[in-house]
């Protein structure tokens, strides 16, 4: 094993076991007993996570206070979610605008680009606006990303009369719907 281990470093633990498989047989060492052995002596290999931050919370532009925290939320369009997520791969990155009624659950506007730009955000608030078809008070609660709060995406919310609220503690349970 320690020549396997010194000519690959990075060798993961299933190829291992499949490579010493015939000596673990002979001491009787199964694949679960195999990686309890090398997670006891540290040599499991950690993966390396493909992380990209699609909020950046501190900036200039204001922030709301919270306002579905204790809100029971027992129609459509009362309140919508939104979020950005990352897709694709690094070399060419894309992102997702979602906005989804937090009754729902259905998703009432979307937009994938290529940059995290506050009028490519407005694309999607555009489309579900589209598709509202009523005019009782809405609420738009998203995280405290620099997209939702420029002026831009705060013009259109009160374009249309759309309440803004936002997380108020990072703390990704405030926008769970959208997480």
């Amino acid at each position: 094993m320690a020549n396997i281990l010194v000519r690959q470093k990075r060798i993961g633990t299933r190829k291992l076991y499949y490579l010493l498989q015939n000596e673990l047989q002979v001491i009787k060492v199964g694949k679960d007993k195999f990686f309890d052995i090398l997670r006891a002596n540290h040599l499991l290999i950690i993966p390396k996570r493909s992380y990209q931050t699609t909020s950046m919370s501190h900036h200039r532009f204001r922030k709301y206070p919270n306002l579905i925290k204790n809100l029971t939320i027992n129609h459509p369009n009362q309140v919508w979610v939104s979020d950005i997520t990352y897709i694709g791969k690094r070399e060419k990155p894309c992102y997702l605008s979602l906005i989804t009624d937090a009754y729902s659950k259905k998703i009432v506007g979307f937009q994938v680009l290529n940059t995290m730009c506050a009028n490519h955000m407005v694309k999607a608030l555009k489309m579900a606006q589209n598709q509202r078809n009523t005019k009782e008070a809405l609420i738009h609660h998203s995280d405290r990303g620099v997209q939702y709060c420029s002026d831009e995406y705060q013009e259109y919310l009160k374009k249309y009369n759309i309440t803004c609220s936002m997380t108020e503690n990072a703390d990704p349970y405030e926008n769970a719907i959208a997480e």
